[in-house]
């Protein structure tokens, strides 16, 4: 137990780098709106100058759209622009149009290093090795770190003009930071294209207020296809993003309109429908990604479905809160890609990794096969969604402490992770029925009030969950905790040790390949076990070895320490196998503290009073969680636990067997004195020993 606090003060002090590092930056007010399309003639339009080329990609269009196509061509052959950036650099008021016809963009002009005064920008340096450049340094150099730099445009519409997005691609070739970066323009849409291979984004849209995302394409990119960060009135509509190191869709630090509310929602800053993310590190997460709806997307295999975080500091919104997923698809998140760090993959350049053949480098610690992480969110809802097929669990809910995300206020170490419903789910079925079991159904660290569920299918970790009732803030069996179960403390604190960079993979964590002793659960099992043995087993020596049910309970004792040290070793273990050692610990510390009530009144009663927590904690994980604590049973057990092995320790040392001795040697002495009195030798004190004459007067 001292081994289990230790390594919570040591970990305490672990900050997680930041995911996304970006100047300061504040919400919209709110007063725009989110834009519609507009489908009309184009203002402008953006071409290639290869004919054949041309005619190959519209050659099997559909007769009208090609005709279009065709049409639109001629028209820029002569007045049109060959690259991306060059048309938005030729917008010069709001509401324009720019058409981009089939074709391979590799804006050439805007791929070279920055050179003069941009080479010389001074800017703070981000953990990625970046400049954070603020928003007057990116007009100044623009392509600095943007293929293409849309700044300060309203009402600004980007179409392809093929029959798919597949049709216009603009490529980064990991030349920049971001292919297309869309800073403070309000209300620009963009549609029917792909764009593919940065450094970090694809598509970024930074401090805008009404913004669409529709039937686009992003990949092959270090962190994000899509980011949308300090942003409101926002819709992503039938898209698709895979190959990344984060996410595919990242709704980072949405506004949060929705703040000093509680269950009832006013509006929702983002709505994201008809997308489908797959085959990234996560398909969808959004740190403070506050005041989301998204529905009826797929997010699909992955390393996680989705994941919503309070866990990196610097993102305007945290806690992250309201996001609310209904009829969404989140399936066969089961993708390990952490092997292409470990074998050294991502250690390479981002051109030479291989992301076209399937790599993705994962950016930040996540448990492979969950299928929906919340760490750290508040009034979060999710409902009628199908979930299934994920190797580890349905859903992921643990707490993150304001210290964390670099908050010290002692009111902020324990305000996340409270008021989560998960009402009407479908786990481990698909659409039509068929059984896609999950692993489990819920991991949750235990920390937070109103979390509830309804409808899970398979065991959950703790066994026995808040149910929702009929409305919401209804919860029976709830609890409200600040601090979470001290294992799974230590699990998520050494598993967020993960540095994809230094190639970093914490040893003890399953969520890497750990397994068996590997795992530092079971390594703390170990450790325990040893611990509370041999001072255990000292004390029944010098005690209770002679005394029948003191041995018994020391026995019973041990058996609960092995089966704990076996139930640790199973990964995501939702059995009973952890209540079954704790009760078997219980019942054993609490036999041997009474049969000690004779020789060691005080600390009898301390054994017993530690057998009973151990006990009550066997029934907080299997049975109900006890109620109206602020801590669990568990953390309770550790702390009189490290006192009893202290005071075990001084009891052992000093009384060697002398209870059970004089015990003995009174059972010895009547034993004697009653064979004595049966025989007839029957001495009193100075009495002599009989003679002859004696004897013959008895006869």
């Amino acid at each position: 137990m001292s081994v289990l606090l230790a390594c919570i003060f040591m970990l305490a002090g672990a900050m997680p780098a930041m995911a996304h590092e970006e100047r300061p930056v504040d919400f919209p007010d709110g007063s725009g709106s989110v834009p519609a399309y507009r489908g009309v003639e184009p203002d402008l339009i953006v071409c290639k100058t290869d004919r054949a080329d041309f005619e190959r990609r519209v050659s099997d269009f559909p007769a009208e759209l090609k005709d279009r196509n065709i049409r639109l061509f001629e028209r820029c052959q002569g007045k049109g622009f060959r690259h991306l950036q060059e048309a938005v650099n030729a917008v010069d008021k709001p509401g324009m149009n720019i058409a981009i016809l089939p074709g391979l963009y590799l804006e050439e002009p805007t791929q070279s290093a920055p050179t003069g005064e941009c080479a010389r920008l001074k800017a703070p340096t981000s953990s990625f090795g970046y400049q954070i450049l603020s928003y007057e340094q990116q007009e100044q150099c623009p392509n600095n770190q943007n293929l293409i730099a849309i700044l300060g445009k309203t009402d600004l519409q980007i179409e392809g003009t093929g029959a798919s997005r597949n049709d216009v691609i603009i490529d980064g070739r990991y030349r920049k930071l971001n292919v297309i970066r869309a800073d403070m323009a309000d209300g620009i849409y963009f549609k029917n294209f792909t764009a593919q291979r940065s450094t970090f984004n694809s598509l970024y849209i930074l401090a805008g207020d009404g913004f669409v995302i529709d039937d686009v394409l992003t990949r092959w990119n270090d962190e994000y296809g899509f980011l949308t960060f300090a942003s409101d009135h926002g819709l992503y509509k039938d898209c698709e993003s895979y190959g990344n190191g984060d996410s595919g869709i990242y709704p980072g630090s949405a506004s949060d309109v929705n703040s000093d509310r509680g269950y009832g929602v006013e509006r929702y800053s983002m709505e994201i429908t008809g997308c489908r993310s797959h085959h990234n590190m996560v398909g969808y997460s959004g740190t403070a990604g506050n005041s989301v709806w998204a529905h009826d997307n797929e997010f699909d295999h992955n390393m996680a479905g989705a994941a919503m975080d309070s866990a990196f500091p610097g993102h305007p919104g945290l806690p992250q809160d309201h996001s609310k997923f209904e009829r969404n698809l989140i399936h066969d998140n089961n993708q390990d890609y952490y092997r292409h760090v470990r074998e050294g993959t991502c250690a390479k350049p981002p051109a030479e990794r291989g992301y076209e053949r399937g790599v993705v480098c994962p950016q930040i610690p996540v448990p492979v096969g969950s299928g929906v992480i919340i760490a750290g969110g508040n009034y979060n809802l999710f409902q009628d969604n199908w979930i299934y097929g994920n190797q580890r669990t349905a859903f992921v809910l643990h707490a993150v402490p304001g210290f964390i995300r670099g908050e010290e206020g002692m009111e902020k170490q324990w305000d996340t992770s409270h008021h989560n419903r998960f009402i009407g789910n479908h786990l481990g079925v698909d659409r039509e029925n068929n059984s896609r079991p999950n692993k489990t159904s819920v991991w949750w660290d235990g920390q937070g009030e109103g979390n509830c569920w309804t409808g899970l299918a398979g065991p959950g970790n703790p066994r026995t969950l808040p149910e929702c009732g009929d409305k919401p803030g209804e919860v029976s069996g709830g609890s409200d905790r600040i601090v979470g179960e001290p294992v799974k403390l230590v699990q998520l604190l050494v598993c967020s040790e993960y540095d994809v960079r230094a190639r970093k993979l914490p040893a003890g964590c399953d969520w890497y390949g750990a397994r068996g002793v590997e795992r530092i659960e079971t390594q703390i099992a170990i450790a325990v076990a040893a611990v509370l043995a041999l001072v255990g087993g000292v004390l029944w020596r010098r005690t209770l070895r002679h005394d029948r049910w003191g041995t018994v309970a020391a026995g019973v004792g041990l058996a609960g320490l092995v089966v704990d040290v076996i139930g640790s070793a199973r990964p995501y273990d939702h059995s009973v196998i952890p209540a079954v050692s704790l009760l078997l610990l219980g019942l054993g510390w609490a036999g041997m503290g009474l049969r000690l009530l004779q020789r060691r009144r005080v600390f009898g009663w301390v054994t017993v009073g530690l057998g009973a927590l151990t006990v009550l904690d066997a029934w907080d994980k299997a049975v109900v969680m006890v109620p109206w604590t602020p801590l669990s049973p568990a953390w309770l057990r550790i702390l009189v636990g490290v006192a009893w092995v202290v005071w075990a320790v001084i009891a052992a040392a000093g009384q060697p067997e002398q209870a059970g001795d004089a015990t003995n040697q009174s059972r010895s002495q009547g034993r004697a004195t009653a064979t004595a009195t049966a025989t007839g030798d029957v001495r009193t004190e100075g009495s002599a020993e009989p003679g002859p004459d004696t004897k013959t007067a008895t006869s």
